[in-house]
């Protein structure tokens, strides 16, 4: 992949049942917890995080930077469908790209919010390479579906303070916005919080990466077969506070491929607690059975 140059981080090296765990929008390998990983790795899993290109210490090295003090409907409306930088498609690739690197020819899927979108891209398009799939807190971007809440959407495409200038300004509004898509069912660690965003910033090599994958899910197709034709075990997990996707999204995606195991947690928003690590770590495990 010459235009990418993805980090990864094994676990459980000897383990033979490999999981491919892939993040969300904007997000890094690290919010799938060590102790998450560390979980699936005595469940018997050789377990591999790796951060999204554009996104942690990945990089796509992008061709012309694209403006960082315009909203993204502005940015969106100004490029043509052969402008934007990558698709979904291209993401999910990246994962093949990176189990070929790695020799691993069949690997579980777990994805979470965007990643679960590319988990379907995968479960559709690679099945061969599928052994089964997690999607968490995820969306077919059916158009029909309930749209994010409009609070939240507004604060995800704000124009941010700058990390490096205004560093405090940037803590606190993430902050609030991580805050804000909790979920009322479990205790939210503002410290805790504040803390990973700063190993995010240490970690981060990137410049308008958000952006970027921001813009491959705006230009995402919607394509009702996509699910259709996954054949691989597959369990979706959700939660019935999330505003970002509407946990009709999650069932969703759960009416439309064939023999899905479906969980609606209660109390859960847009991220995984770590209250639920073990709940969650063992219904994947069941799952891959």
């Amino acid at each position: 992949m010459n235009d990418v140059e993805l980090c990864y981080e094994v676990f459980g090296e000897k383990n033979s049942d490999v999981i491919v765990l892939i993040p969300g929008l904007g997000s890094q390998m690290i919010r799938w917890d060590t102790t998450f990983c560390d979980l699936l790795v005595e469940k018997g899993f050789r377990v591999i995080r790796f951060d999204n290109r554009d996104s942690g210490s990945s990089v796509f090295n992008a061709k012309r930077e694209i403006p960082a003090d315009k909203s993204i409907e502005e940015i969106f409306g100004n490029l043509s469908k052969e402008g934007i930088p990558y698709s979904l498609m291209d993401m999910a690739n990246d994962v093949i790209g990176l189990l070929n690197h790695l020799n691993i020819e069949k690997a579980h899927i777990a994805g979470r919010s965007m990643g679960g979108i590319i988990a379907q891209l995968l479960g559709s398009y690679y099945p061969e390479r599928v052994l089964s799939l997690t999607i968490i807190m995820s969306t077919s971007m059916n158009p029909s579906l309930p749209k994010p809440d409009p609070e939240v959407m507004a604060m995800m495409t704000q124009v941010s303070a700058d990390p490096v200038l205004q560093k405090e300004e940037y803590l606190r509004e993430k902050i609030r916005f991580a805050k804000k898509i909790s979920g009322s069912g479990y205790i939210f660690d503002s410290n805790q919080e504040k803390a990973l965003l700063e190993e995010e910033l240490i970690r981060s090599r990137t410049k308008n990466g958000i952006i970027r994958q921001l813009l491959a899910m705006a230009s995402f197709q919607y394509n009702p077969e996509v699910p259709k034709k996954i054949t691989a075990p597959t369990l979706i997990i959700h939660g019935t506070d999330d505003l970002i996707f509407h946990p009709d999204c999650g069932k969703d995606i759960a009416d439309s491929i064939p023999g899905t195991e479906w969980i609606l947690i209660e109390g859960m928003g847009h991220s995984i607690p770590a209250d639920l690590y073990s709940f969650i770590g063992n219904r994947i495990s069941d799952s891959t059975k």
